[in-house]
Order: structure tokens, then sequence, then C-alpha cells
């Protein structure tokens, strides 16, 4: 039987949602695994609007759900939905909408306000002891939520990023773009992505491939 795995958006660009690589390169390697995949995304506006040709932020409002209809090709369903015992894991795409959208680490670090959903489902996932996967910026937001656990996450090598997600109480280890950290008595597997701007498309998708090995194995 195939895996059942859910993956959740945060929008669509990655100044202001999810980042639009990880995300396909995300589904790409679910399907190379052969997994059952079902995309959620919250049924809220998101933070903000940026224009990504020059950076600046717009007065426009957008919704996160519809933003993120655009990676799923309109397969995507309300978080709210979502039910952790349906799943046998989860994984985060990164990109600024899961610092900006999902919780507000972006603006507020280790003290940042998480969505309420958003931590119900990571602790549900973590409670039923079915893995995690995060990649990118999304590290942060699961330490946020189970750094009190004590769990080990990567975001690459930035420290100031790094030493924020310690604050959390998570331990922090530093891999390269196509390295992945594997948590086994936690069941948290990370990779760091687009955390090295200049990275080279096919040394992501490795490390997201890894990423997603690592958790089907563990679920």
């Amino acid at each position: 039987m195939p895996k059942k795995i859910a993956v959740i958006l945060s929008g669509c660009g990655y100044l202001d949602g999810s980042e639009i690589h990880e995300s396909v390169l995300t589904l790409t390697a679910l399907d190379a695994h052969q997994a059952e995949v079902a995309i959620f995304a919250p049924n809220q506006n998101q933070f903000h609007v940026v224009n990504h040709m020059i950076g600046d932020e717009c007065d426009d409002e957008r919704n996160i759900l519809e933003e993120s209809s655009r990676i799923a090709r309109g397969n995507i369903k309300n978080l709210d939905k979502l039910n952790a015992r349906d799943f046998d894991g989860i994984i985060f795409p990164g990109g600024f909408g899961v610092v900006k959208n999902l919780c507000n680490w972006a603006y507020q670090g280790s003290e940042c306000i998480i969505d309420t959903k958003v931590e119900e489902v990571i602790k549900n996932f973590y409670e039923l002891k079915k893995p995690i996967a995060a990649i990118c910026i999304a590290p942060a937001l699961i330490a946020t939520v189970l750094g009190k656990q004590k769990i080990r996450v990567t975001i690459g090598n930035d420290e100031i990023t790094s030493k924020e997600i310690e604050k959390t109480g998570a331990e922090h280890e530093v891999k390269e773009v196509h390295e992945i950290c594997i948590d086994k008595p936690h069941k948290i597997i990370t990779t760091p992505g687009y955390m090295y701007d200049q990275a080279k498309l096919d040394k992501i998708y490795e490390g997201i491939s890894s990423c997603v090995k690592a958790l089907l194995e563990l679920s």
C-alpha cells in the first residue's frame, strides 16, 4: 500500500508564500517514491503580498489557500480538514510564507506566534509518532512547536537563524544543501533547500528527495 503524505503549503512565491521550486520538487519526489499525496493550506489571507520582480510589498490582499492552489493545480484542501490519523507523515516545503503566514517567525523569531491549526497539526503528528519533514526555513516552525522535546533539525549553515532555533530548545545541525538531518527518535527530517540562496536546483532536489525517502522509511 502506498504511504499517504500530507503536504502543507503557505501560498505561492518564495517571498510571501511557498517556495515554488521546493514545493514542486517535493511533489516530484513523493511521486517518484509512489506516495499518495494530499495538499493542504490555511483558508485565510496571507500576511502581505510581495512583487517578486522588485521585492517590494504591494497593497493587494491574497488568500493562502487560493494562492497555494496554483501549485496544487486546484487539487487542495483547507488545512482545517486535515486529520493526522488519516496520514502516514507530513512535509512542509519552505518559503517565507512558512514564517509569515503559518507563524510570524520572520518578525519575532523564536518568540513567534503560530497559527492555531498549524500548531495543532504538528503536535498531532508528533503525538501519533508519525514523521514530520521540513525544508528550508520550515524547520524553524517545527522547532518552535516541538523545541521543548529537544528535537534536532537543520536549516543549513546560517548562524543567526540556527542560534534563534536553539533558543526554542531544539538542537541545530549544520548540513550542506544536498544533505539531510534525521532525528530518528523524534521522527523529524529536515534539509536546507534554498537557505543556500545560490544553490543549484539539482542539489536542492538531491536533499529534498533524500528527505522524502527518509520520511517514507520512518512512516
